[in-house]
């Protein structure tokens, strides 16, 4: 795995798009996906917990395609072996998962990685073992992630402060409060539904992008 990366360097967080396996189908993936970025979106996870193996790493490899020739990095939810058998841009994991240390290991140096933390304690360790940037969450109530701790303003201003990496918010983020969100530092904001869930998929991408402006 030490092929260089075209995506590590530079990587823009702004809108990071959670393409969520209960709104993504190899059926709708082109069209889902093609409409996120054309709107904006600059990173996607794959994230799949309610399907097989061999349809996490089918569904890998269309949707690679896609955000390949947008030139946009595609980040693997947990599974470092569905990422490495797609050879995707990275993986994200989470505190449950295999450590970060271990998975850079197996990783390389040239893969992205990810990590999902809740505190400062947390963010400076994934930060010692090798992140690439840090998932931050959960800011709201999110029907994507039914276990998921939550993270107030004042934390994520904390770890923004303390860490030297990018920051992704993630976690009940919308419209409505995306603002509040890159208002305290965030350097992107990590979305599902708000995006997926839009009959408009596009424009609800460009709405989003625009308040990191703001």
């Amino acid at each position: 795995m030490n092929k260089e990366n075209r995506y590590k360097a530079d990587v823009d967080y702004s809108l990071y798009l959670v393409a969520d396996s209960s709104f993504i189908t190899l059926e709708n993936a082109e069209k889902s996906i093609s409409e996120a970025i054309e709107g904006g979106v600059t990173v996607i996870q794959l994230r799949a917990k309610d399907i097989s193996t061999a349809e996490f790493y089918n569904m890998a490899l269309k949707i690679k395609m896609f955000t390949d020739s947008y030139n946009i990095p595609l980040i693997i939810n947990d599974r470092v072996d569905v990422a490495m058998a797609a050879d995707t841009a990275g993986v994200h994991v989470g505190q449950d998962d295999m450590p970060a240390r271990e998975v850079r290991k197996l990783i390389g140096e040239n893969k992205i990685l990810g990590v999902s933390v809740s505190n400062v304690k947390e963010a400076l360790e994934a930060e010692r073992n090798s992140a690439d940037y840090l998932g931050a969450g959960a800011m709201f109530l999110t029907r994507t992630k039914s276990d998921a701790k939550y993270v107030g303003i004042n934390e994520l201003e904390k770890i923004k402060l303390k860490t030297k990496i990018p920051v992704v918010a993630i976690g009940g983020i919308n419209i409505n409060n995306a603002e509040e969100i890159f208002k305290a530092g965030a350097d992107g904001i990590a979305v599902v539904s708000a995006i997926l869930g839009e009959k408009d998929m596009k424009e609800a991408a460009l709405k989003l992008k625009k308040l990191k402006k703001i």
